[in-house]
């Protein structure tokens, strides 16, 4: 039977990726206090450090980020148009054809 994989809370890797940081303790005692594997903690860590430039950053200087891979909403409305068009045309299409 296979073991449940463990799910962690954004709380509880902040807490114990400061305390990798601070550096009071080694990487294996933190490690065996919460009973993680220490390249876990590691990976937390690196996560601290390389999105903590981002806690600073204005909201006001922030760009709005939009995917470009998503269609605009006219675009999806043209779209839909498109489809039920050729839905109406093939509904016809089919009608003639049967009688």
């Amino acid at each position: 039977m296979a073991r449940k994989r463990r799910s962690f809370s954004p709380s509880f890797k902040a807490k114990v990726a400061l305390e990798a940081t601070k550096g009071i303790e080694t990487i294996a005692e933190i490690a065996r206090k919460h009973k993680l594997h220490a390249t876990q903690i590691n990976l937390w860590k690196k996560q601290l450090h390389d999105g903590a430039e981002e806690l600073f950053v204005d909201a006001k200087s922030k760009p709005s980020v939009r995917p470009s891979d998503e269609p605009e909403s006219a675009e999806l409305y043209e779209q839909i148009g498109r489809l039920k068009a050729q839905l109406e045309w093939l509904e016809k299409k089919v009608a003639q054809d049967g009688d």
